[in-house]
């Protein structure tokens, strides 16, 4: 994967700076509420008639801590998916400085903050484009105004509470810290940080990342390990997928893919005869499914298979030289994909690892193992498809990050899905 580090300066050029809106620059208006026109909506009115109309964030005064940490996350707040942060942070700033003596435009920008709360809180949560979530313990939940309202109303410090909901996630706090600090324009930092929005704040999960070809395993916040892996080529591009990993394989059958059996296994036969099939360790069966049997390759029109006339299913029989290797981790997901061990070894001293027909290939197949089961993979004998489960199933994550932090620096690699076309070139410092 060729890429880029961008420092500071390179991007000054292009920066569109999102500056903050002071007091001063904003005129005065004979009413807040005729200015700016409704304050709250419904969700927050309630939250406040519960609390008797006791302001929140401006509960110390128009100088509240709170207030300007909230108003400071606003202001670089289109980083994170609200677009209308800085408007919502001077439309606050505008009622605080008419608060003096006012209790009625206090308690106005308290629940303009309330409001502008709940759409960055919503923002952060928002699915990334893409992204399939294919099992039900990692599918996004967006919390509703008053749960989030509620959260803040009783933190312990509302200060450190809204730094810890706006950092997300320890993969999604550097790179933001990073982008704001370098200034990028590029494209490929709003689309990463839309993306990493979708890991978990802590807990045990894998994360993929197709653009850089390489798999951390994550542990309350910090990574625990990493590895290179082997991921989709442009043309059978790893998907984005969030899973659950609840088992490992040892032993495993490779399932050849039907394109496959036509594109390169029929065409073989034909070349070397069915000899081809026993020296890969190749199978043919009558169907689809687990109960599916073994049957003679001397019953295949394999002429008609590589002319896609007819179909046959395929399977390579565990041993040194299937595809799979000795260990695949499986996870639901409507692509059949998943990570596996490999007999290519080779192949991960490349810098570009976009090789694959889309599953995922692992450097070190036995070292993921021992960190999900807690113990050595080892089969128990030479019988295929040996399920072992997890102690606790682990989340995964298929993603694709064409921009990271490298050392405080951003660091960007080449967007060959094309995922990021659709980003806009905006920066904020």
């Amino acid at each position: 994967m060729r890429k880029r580090i961008l420092a500071s300066a390179a991007c000054a050029a292009l920066m569109i700076t999102a500056t903050p809106i002071s007091a001063a620059s904003v005129p005065a208006a004979p009413s807040p509420f005729h200015m700016f026109g409704p304050i709250a909506g419904a969700d927050v009115e309630a939250f406040y008639a519960s609390r008797r109309q006791t302001p929140l964030w401006l509960a110390d005064g128009a100088n509240s801590p709170a207030a300007r940490e909230l108003i400071s996350i606003l202001q670089s707040a289109p980083i994170d998916g609200l677009a209308s942060g800085p408007e919502l942070a001077g439309r606050a700033q505008a009622l605080i400085s008419q608060a003096t003596g006012d209790p009625s435009a206090l308690l106005a920008a308290d629940k303009l903050l309330s409001s502008a709360w709940v759409r960055y809180v919503q923002a952060l949560q928002r699915p990334p484009r893409g992204m399939t979530y294919a099992d039900t313990r990692v599918e996004p939940r967006s919390q509703s105004p008053e749960l989030i309202l509620q959260l803040a109303a009783v933190a312990p410090s509302l200060k450190t509470h809204l730094r810890s909901v706006s950092a997300v996630n320890p993969f999604y706090a550097r790179l933001r810290d990073v982008a704001v600090t370098s200034g990028t324009s590029d494209p490929r930092m709003l689309g990463t940080l839309e993306r990493a929005r979708a890991l978990p704040s802590s807990g045990r999960y894998v994360v993929v990342d197709a653009a850089g070809a390489r798999l951390w395993m994550v542990e309350n916040g910090s990574i625990a390990d990493s590895m290179k892996v082997i991921v989709g080529k442009p043309t059978t591009q790893t998907p984005m997928i969030a899973s659950v990993v609840y088992y490992a394989t040892l032993n495993p059958y490779w399932n050849v893919p039907p394109d496959l059996v036509q594109k390169l296994v029929a065409p073989r036969v034909l070349q070397q005869g069915l000899p081809y099939l026993k020296a890969h360790g190749y199978e043919v069966l009558d169907g689809p499914g687990e109960t599916a049997q073994p049957i003679a390759p001397t019953k295949v029109d394999w002429k008609a298979v590589a002319d896609g006339r007819a179909t046959v299913r395929v399977r390579q029989l565990p041993g040194p030289g299937n595809s799979m290797g000795r260990l695949k981790f499986g996870f639901a997901n409507a692509n059949d994909v998943y990570l596996h061990d490999t007999p290519n070894k080779d192949l991960f001293a490349q810098d570009d690892r976009d090789l694959s027909n889309g599953c995922i290939r692992l450097e070190d197949a036995q070292r993921l193992g021992r960190w999900l089961l807690g113990s050595q993979p080892v089969a128990t004998s030479a019988d295929p498809e040996q399920h072992v489960l997890l102690p606790k199933p682990v989340p995964i994550y298929v993603t694709y990050f064409t921009a990271n932090a490298d050392g405080g620096q951003l660091s960007l690699v080449d967007d060959r899905y094309g995922r990021d076309s659709g980003f806009p070139m905006v920066a904020f410092r």
